[in-house]
This record gives structure tokens, C-alpha cells and sequence, in this order.
């Protein structure tokens, strides 16, 4: 080293020195705004979309959309739809539109919706095999993939058409606001999308939209009511908002899912609920025994048809875990219970030697069960809210069919062990039901006069129009069934007669239960004109 120079004035010593006292383009423009004494020229464009906080205990995050921004892009749609991997008609964000008159000028709003993450979720409450969980820190509702058995009732349960089934997963799928994003501190796909930062990421008091909910207060106008689940995204706008908005769907007659497994489930269980009661109270060794038979056949049909609607059977056996809210997890343990109980009522009148007292308690036993599962079915869809699915219509349809389709059944098998004619009181007993489920139906019919576009009307619409073959063949094999054992009570082929009227109203039952399914108006968050 040269005389006189040390090691900190080596050329590399220097030249790092020297580039120490360098402003880079970032540290030049930190120092100018540092100091500046009005805000930026572009200010506008950085401010925060997502909180700089996580929720406190009591709050949660949610969704914020400031509806004067939006402008229908759908731009949303397609950073959740490519970031989430979803299948090609699969989307968990949606754009809907509202419009009305204001002061004699049209009024128009996009509306983009996705899961609101609610306070009170009913997917969480409904699902049998707890496939969902509310994040006790930031509020968030996810779904649990690999919990999922595929029961869409979830689907069923959120009146906002948030749950997504995907067939080629066989599960349930829905939005989590992104929260592996959300926790490294970076904005959702749809935050992040909107160029018009519709769409912001807001924290909200748990609380406060509980009572609020509950109160009655506005969530969105011509969505569903929020005190169902308490949901937490707010719409905020400077505009005025007609009273007389109204979706952009709300005229469509789209008709709903048949979900042809659940038709045949439901029928035939309570068919062999109310044949397992007559086979129980009646005297005839013979007749008992054959109506076990058929009992036993029709539940054996209907559970396994059940699994058939499941996209992931093999789990059904967790259905327990939700026994202590959900419907769906109580029905599946009471049904389960009602084959064992039924298996052994049926299987003990082979054998000679087992007391009637055994017997007779197996007997109650599965009537009890037969009949609480029954019911247990009527409260997993009047549990979804939905007005056509009202528990007074849906007990007198499930039990309407327990009762008339049972006691059909078993005027069959009298007619045919006893080789007979029927009983007449037992024909007359069956036409007043099967006249009485018919009225009960038709009543429904009468809302397609009512003059505001309301679910029960829609239903109406839905099985007059689009579904008008369907509700004309259920009348009329009803109506041939009740003329079936009209006639062969006269004495005219009893045997060939009963057997047509059971096949008949077997029938018209299966095609009710089709209309169930199909002609609920389902709620649902605003949808498109086309929709």
C-alpha cells in the first residue's frame, strides 16, 4: 500500500462512500413528500383499500362496495373466477342490476355481490359434517374442502346463492375473501381488479350488525333480509335510491334443481314410515308380514338413493358431527337409526320363537323413528327460509304422502294376500287424503293472481309455465289413482285395480315432490336482466 494512505481511503472504500451519498428515484421521492406541504397530484391513486389493521376482538372484516363506483365491468368476476381456479360456469363474485324511477327518471345500479361472510352464517349452521368455520380472529367464513361430503345444503340454507357446487370435485366451494392474501397484507382478487376501487376491504363490530340485522335496519335494496344471517358487507352510495327498485331478475322464471335423488328419498321414506304404523296395528298375520316387506324395500330404495346425491359418499358417516344445528345431520341419524330398528321389526317376523313383546317394541320403535325422521325432513327445508317450503305446507306435504301413499300401499296388499274386495272404509279414508293433499296443493297455484312479484307468485308462474306438463301429469295420475280404488272398491279386478292406484299415486307423489324442488323461488342477491 502507498505511503501515506490508509485502508479506508482503498478505491473500494471510496467508491462505496461515495455511492452512499446517492438518491435513488424512490429515496428522492420520499424526501420530496416527506416534506411537502399539500397532498400529492396522484395522491388520489394510493390511498388504502385493504384496513393497515387486523380485526380487534369483536370485529371482523368486510366487504365494503361503494355502489356510485361500480359500473358493471365484471372485471371482479374474472380476477376471483382466474385467481380461485374455478370451473368454467363456476363464480363466486357476481354483477346483478337494480333499477327504478326516480322523480320521473330512470334509475339503473350495477351491483357486485359475493359471500358476505355473515355474523351469523346459515351455511356454518346448516352443515352436517361442520365443513365450515368462521375465523375467530378476522370473521371470515370458509369452507373446509376436504370436510365437505357434497350435500349442497349449504346451498339450500344461504338465501344469498353464495355456495357453489363443483361437479368435478364433487364439493361445495365458496368465497374466503381471499385470506392467505388478506394475511400477508395484500388485497383480494376482486379488491385488487376493480379499476374503479369499487370494492374495499372494511373492519366492522361483530355486534353491531347482529343488533342491526335484527332491528330491521337496510342492507341492500331487493336483496334478502338480513336477519336471517346478519351479513356484514355494507353498500354505501351518495345517490338516492328509489323505493320502488327492483332486480334486474325479478321476472325470470328459471326453474331450480329437481335433485332427483331427494325425490326419490323423501317419497319412499315416508312411504314405509306409514306402511311400517298400518303393518303395526293391524291384525292379520299375512298382511303385516307383506307390508313389512314392502316397507323395508321402499326405505332400503330411498337411503340408497340418498347417498346418490352426495358428491363425496364415503363421509356421510360424519354426519354426526353437526347433530346439535343442523337438520340435515339430525335426519341422517334418525334415518339411520330407523333401518336398523326397521331391519329388525321386519327380519323378527321370520321367526317363530321371538316373544311378542320384543316384537312389539321393535314395532314401536320403528314407527317412532320412521315418523321423527319424517318430520326431521320437514324442518331441513323450512329451516332454509324459503316461502314455498313453509313448515305448514311442507308438514302437510311430507305427511300428506306418509299418510295417503301408505295406507294406498297397504290396501294393496290387502287386496292381494286376502284376495278380496277392499274395505270400503279404507278407500273412502284414502280418497278424503288424497283430495285433501291435491287441495293443499293447488292452493299454492292461487298466488300466480297476486299482483306484486313476490316468491310465492314466482312459484306459482313456475309451475304453470315452464313446469305446466310436470303439474298437469301429477294432478292426473293423482286423479287416476283416486278412480283406481274407487273402482276396485266396487268389487270391479280389486287386485289389478289397487295395484294400478298405487302405482298412480306412487307416481303423482314422486312428480309433486319434482315440483317441490323445482318451482321454489329461491332468494338471491340481484341478478342480471338476462338472467
Amino acid at each position: 500500500m502507498p505511503t501515506g494512505l490508509t485502508v479506508e481511503d482503498s478505491p473500494i472504500e471510496m467508491l462505496l462512500k461515495e455511492q452512499g451519498t446517492l438518491q435513488t428515484p424512490v429515496s428522492t421521492f420520499s424526501a420530496k413528500h416527506e416534506n411537502a406541504t399539500i397532498a400529492p397530484e396522484q395522491a388520489q391513486f394510493y390511498k388504502q383499500l385493504i384496513p393497515l389493521s387486523k380485526p380487534s376482538a369483536g370485529e371482523q372484516y368486510a366487504f365494503k362496495v361503494d355502489l356510485d363506483r361500480c359500473t358493471g365491468c365484471k372485471g371482479c368476476v374474472s380476477a376471483c373466477h382466474s385467481l380461485n381456479g374455478l370451473d368454467d360456469h363456476e363464480t363466486w363474485r357476481d354483477v346483478g342490476t337494480i333499477h327504478g324511477d326516480l322523480k320521473g327518471a330512470s334509475y339503473t345500479q350495477t351491483v357486485t355481490t359475493a359471500c358476505h361472510h355473515c355474523a351469523d352464517p346459515a351455511c356454518l349452521n346448516g352443515c352436517p359434517v361442520l365443513a365450515y368455520e368462521k375465523d375467530p380472529e378476522t370473521g371470515i367464513v370458509r369452507h373446509l374442502d376436504d370436510q365437505c361430503i357434497g350435500c349442497q345444503y349449504c346451498a339450500l340454507k344461504c338465501p344469498y346463492d353464495v355456495p357453489k357446487y363443483s361437479k368435478s370435485l364433487g364439493i361445495v366451494r365458496k368465497c374466503d375473501m381471499c385470506h392467505s392474501r388478506l394475511a400477508e397484507g395484500e388485497a383480494p382478487a376482486c379488491v385488487q381488479a376493480c379499476p374503479t376501487e369499487a370494492i374495499s376491504i372494511t373492519i366492522v363490530n361483530t355486534q353491531a350488525v347482529m343488533d342491526a340485522s335484527s332491528s330491521g335496519a337496510k342492507f341492500l335494496p331487493t336483496a334478502p333480509a338480513p336477519d336471517y344471517t346478519a351479513p356484514t358487507t355494507q353498500y354505501v352510495t351518495e345517490r338516492e335510491i328509489p323505493e320502488n327498485v327492483v332486480a334486474g331478475d325479478r321476472y325470470a322464471l328459471h326453474p331450480e334443481h329437481a335433485h332427483f335423488p331427494l325425490v326419490v328419498m323423501l317419497v319412499l321414506t315416508q312411504l314405509s314410515a306409514g306402511l311400517y304404523t298400518f303393518a303395526l296395528i293391524s291384525s292379520d298375520a299375512a298382511i303385516t308380514h307383506s307390508a313389512r316387506l314392502i316397507a323395508f324395500v321402499a326405505m332400503g330404495i330411498g337411503l340408497a338413493a340418498s347417498t346418490s346425491h352426495l358428491g363425496r359418499p364415503l363421509g356421510a358417516w360424519r354426519a354426526f358431527l353437526g347433530l346439535k344445528r343442523s337438520w340435515l345431520s339430525r335426519e341422517i341419524v334418525v334415518f339411520g337409526a330407523f333401518s336398523g330398528v326397521a331391519g329388525a321389526y321386519t327380519a323378527v317376523g321370520f321367526f317363530d320363537a321371538i316373544p311378542e313383546s320384543v316384537e312389539f317394541v321393535l314395532g314401536i320403535s320403528t314407527v317412532v323413528s320412521g315418523l321423527l325422521g319424517v318430520f326431521c325432513s320437514v324442518m331441513i327445508y323450512h329451516d332454509t327460509q324459503r316461502p314455498f317450503w313453509d313448515f305448514p305446507v311442507s308438514y302437510g306435504k311430507f305427511f300428506g304422502t306418509t299418510l295417503m301413499l301408505s295406507l294406498s300401499a297397504f290396501l294393496m296388499v290387502t287386496s292381494i294376500v286376502g284376495q278380496g274386495a277392499l274395505p270400503l272404509l279404507g278407500v273412502i279414508a284414502l280418497i278424503v287424503f288424497s283430495l285433501m293433499k291435491l287441495v293443499l296443493e293447488a292452493t299454492q297455484l292461487r298466488a300466480a293472481s297476486q299482483s306484486e312479484m313476490a316468491p310465492a307468485k314466482k312459484s306459482a308462474l313456475l309451475m304453470l309455465k315452464p313446469l305446466k306438463r310436470i303439474t298437469r301429469a301429477r294432478y292426473c295420475f293423482g286423479a287416476l289413482g283416486i278412480l283406481s280404488f274407487s273402482a276396485a272398491a266396487l268389487g270391479a279386478l280389486p287386485v289389478t285395480l289397487s295395484i294400478l292406484g298405487f302405482s298412480s299415486l306412487l307416481v303423482g307423489e314422486l312428480l309433486e315432490r319434482v315440483l317441490f324442488f323445482k318451482a321454489v323461488a329461491a332468494p338471491k342477491m340481484p341478478g342480471a336482466y338476462t338472467s
